[in-house]
């Protein structure tokens, strides 16, 4: 939780970084000329990183022009955990423990999410599958039932007509109703 702490410091104090960058482009004033970043070794490190192309390196308290062709500096130039860049109080080494928290929380509940959608469709269509096999084994059951009674019914009607002489004979349907 306090790498996520760092991390929202760091992204807040860039944020207020860029933003002094871009209140100083509107200003009327002809922007100063860069200075090297040698010039404010053995100063100081808020000093040095004002400029944002400096890195200070707290190991010889010097300024450093920032190694742009690698991303982190190497450890020939300054150790990552004495290397600043950006704000004073952060390391390299606090930072990119606190980018690899962030990424692999962002990972893990991507993951997670995907799993967990994934597992609650199939868990929802075998649900809707298993419903769908019960209503149609209930509609089996009752057309079956259906059948079965209008059979009892025929048989019935059946045995009152033959009582009262009304059951015809199937090999003379015309044949004339005689009583007994």
């Amino acid at each position: 939780m306090a790498a996520l702490g760092l991390w929202v410091l760091g992204l807040t104090l860039l944020w207020g970084r860029l933003g002094e960058g871009s209140a100083r482009l509107t200003a009327t004033a002809p922007p100063a000329p860069p200075h090297a970043c040698s010039e404010f070794s053995q100063r100081s490190c808020e000093e040095c990183l004002k400029n944002v192309s400096c890195l200070w390196c707290y190991t010889n308290n010097t300024c450093i022009d920032y190694p742009v062709r690698s991303i982190l500096p190497s450890s020939s130039v300054c150790s990552l955990s004495n290397a600043r860049w950006g704000v004073c109080w952060m390391n390299f080494e606090a930072f990119i423990i606190a980018i690899a928290v962030v990424a692999g929380l962002i990972l893990v509940s991507v993951t997670a999410c995907c799993c967990y959608c994934c597992y609650c469709r199939r868990r929802f269509r075998s649900r809707l599958d298993v419903e769908e096999e019960r209503l149609a084994r209930k509609r089996e059951e009752r057309r079956l039932e259906s059948l079965q009674r209008k059979h009892e019914r025929k048989l019935k009607h059946d045995e009152i007509r033959k009582k009262y002489g009304l059951l015809q004979d199937s090999d003379h349907p015309y044949s004339r109703f005689e009583n007994e």
